[in-house]
């Protein structure tokens, strides 16, 4: 999917949302236990009730891998019934990976070559060779972590160069520039970090930001928007927990979409004050 094909779906929406499907076998509604395919149940149903309201699906691959194949299985029928049922979502593997060339290369076509994701997270600790592989993919993007929304952010994130007085995150920020540009490469900036978009947004401007962090874990969405959008929006917020597990009982989905809705009309008002 191209930035322009992006930004369309953010206007014809009038949404920036992801939802984060973050599913935890140990919290989906105890009914859908009667289906022996449970977990997919509960995609499946949380998708259908929110595809009109987000742009894009962020599955957390920690919660499929935890499962062993059985997981892996899920998480393949869960991208491949979004790519058969809601062909414009912008689909996201939140997979942190990062490693020397080669071993980047494997995850690369993992995600993009049998999987068929849009982009995939990745971790730039170890510098453009572990990153490039992922960028060889026509119409495919590397979404970089940049300044994280968890408390440890702050170990290593901020420290500053004696010298330059930039932070880490700066850094990385400005030497990634250089291994993609704004048509294949977005950036991972918390919510809870939403402060910081200002400074963010001097140094990449143009590039789309995946902003997790608003809902369960407190971000404010109406600061992200003032801070970090840009003429096309460059934006897409994540919010999971606070939209898959808004009702535990069989109006799951019902309460998912009625999260979510809050959300987009929300989103909808953010759009429109700037113009989009």
């Amino acid at each position: 999917m191209t930035r322009e094909e992006l930004f369309e779906n953010i206007k014809r929406k009038r949404s920036f949302l992801c939802v984060g499907l973050d599913t935890d076998i140990n919290k989906i509604p105890e009914h859908l236990f009667e289906d022996e395919d449970a977990m997919f149940a509960f995609n499946k149903a949380i998708i259908d009730a929110t595809a009109d309201l987000c742009v894009a699906y962020k599955p957390n691959l920690a919660f499929y891998e935890s499962l062993g194949i059985a997981g892996w299985e899920v998480l393949e029928r869960t991208v491949e019934y979004i790519r058969s049922n809601y062909p414009d979502q912008f689909i996201i593997a939140d997979a942190k990976r990062g490693d020397i060339g080669n071993t980047s290369a494997m995850y690369a076509r993992c995600f993009f070559g049998n999987m068929d994701f849009d982009t995939v997270t990745v971790a730039p600790y170890m510098g453009e060779d572990s990153v490039s592989p992922f960028l060889t993919y026509p119409g495919k993007w590397v979404t970089l972590l940049a300044l994280t929304s968890n408390k440890g952010a702050f170990d290593f994130q901020f420290t500053e160069d004696k010298e330059t007085g930039k932070k880490l995150f700066e850094q990385v920020l400005e030497t990634s520039k250089k291994w993609g540009n704004e048509d294949n490469m977005m950036y991972v900036v918390g919510a809870t970090k939403a402060d910081m978009l200002q400074d963010i947004r001097k140094i990449i401007p143009n590039n789309f930001l995946l902003v997790p962090g608003v809902g369960a874990q407190g971000g404010s969405l109406q600061a992200v928007a003032e801070f970090g959008m840009n003429d096309m929006c460059g934006l897409l917020v994540n919010s999971s927990r606070a939209i898959i597990y808004a009702d535990s009982t069989e109006n799951f989905a019902e309460a998912a979409r009625a999260e979510a809705l809050k959300v987009q009309q929300e989103m909808d008002a953010l759009l429109t004050k700037k113009g989009i």
